[in-house]
């Protein structure tokens, strides 16, 4: 068999699949987006820190063997990713054993984008550029390698104001334009976390693996769908610029204000396995594991949190239509 073809001239089974495979992984996409993302649930105002580049990183090529992705706060799939690309395992969380919702999706439609434009130019077996390993390119990953994306998301009982307030003064004089200052407000807002588990009553945690080429895309797309849940952003530090919203006033939640919901999302180039949040000392170690990662490391944060309009009221039935996701520690 020669360039897909058998000896009688008739094109082969594996010309075929690399002519269709692309036309038939979108709709396959489309059909899992309408059933794995719910519309944004806006419960109340919020504030946002964050930042990072991509663009600016520096190269640390090391094999990669295809996406993975682990919904943690239902215990994950045993002790790693899913190297080799997309199997049955990697599917099961888009159907609700095991979690998976938007972040899944998101994971999931990255490593098949990225799995598609390599069917489309020959199934990558042309050659590699110089210098380049084998394992590097593999599934058309770039040499950078892949890059983790981790999310954490809290549900603390309403009387953490104190943690609003930390918050508030984090965003208002943390430097987010610089690798080193994100490191800086990771590692203390997982510290202001760490030190109060007996606010803790809500949590989910979800990591996965994407080549870096679609790493920012995938970052962005779930930076918005947590964002589309606030009403509007009342305090945000991002890249070095500093906003407030003059249209409300910032402040601690209502005294009648159930809980405080607060989003970790990370990009980060060092291979997390998070253990999952479904109970506190899961968390907790998720929580350190988040704080440990290394300013040279760190690709992208962002921290978002609601409410945060003076007097504003975060019920339990908006935390959970918001954040469904979330499990009772």
């Amino acid at each position: 068999m020669l360039l897909g073809f058998t000896r009688s001239g008739a094109p082969s089974g594996r010309f075929w699949f690399r002519r269709l495979a692309p036309c038939l992984a979108w709709p396959l996409v489309l059909a899992l987006v309408l059933m794995a993302t719910p519309a944004p649930a806006m419960a109340a105002s919020g504030g946002r820190i964050g930042g990072g580049s991509f663009r600016s990183a520096p190269s640390m090529p090391r094999s990669y063997g295809g996406g993975g992705y682990r919904g943690g706060y239902n215990g994950g799939y045993g002790g790693g990713g899913f190297g080799g690309g997309i199997g049955f395992p990697f599917l099961i969380p888009l159907f609700g054993f095991g979690g998976g919702g938007l972040f899944g999706f998101l994971i999931l439609m990255a490593v098949v984008g990225v799995i598609a434009n390599a069917l489309r130019g020959g199934g990558g077996g042309g050659a590699l550029p110089a210098g380049a390993r084998g394992g590097d390119l593999a599934y058309g990953a770039p040499a950078d390698g892949p890059v983790t994306i981790a999310q954490i998301q809290l549900g603390l009982l309403a009387s953490a104001r104190e943690l609003q307030g930390d918050l508030r003064r984090l965003a208002a004089s943390a430097d987010t334009a610089s690798s080193a200052g994100l490191q800086q407000v990771l590692q203390e807002t997982t510290l202001a976390l760490l030190r109060h588990p007996d606010l803790w009553v809500y949590a989910s945690s979800e990591e996965g693996e994407v080549p870096f080429g679609s790493a920012e895309s995938t970052f962005n797309r779930l930076s918005m769908a947590e964002r589309s849940k606030l009403e509007r952003e009342v305090t945000t530090n991002v890249g070095g610029s500093r906003r407030s919203d003059s249209g409300i006033a910032a402040g601690d939640s209502d005294a009648t204000s159930d809980f405080i919901a607060i989003t970790l999302l990370v990009a980060s180039r060092r291979r997390l396995r998070l253990p999952g949040a479904g109970s506190g000392e899961q968390l907790r170690t998720a929580l350190q594991q988040l704080g440990a990662i290394g300013s040279e490391e760190l690709l992208a944060l962002e921290v978002i949190w609601q409410p945060e309009g003076a007097g504003e009221v975060l019920s339990t039935e908006e935390l959970l239509t918001a954040y469904p996701q979330l499990q009772h520690l």
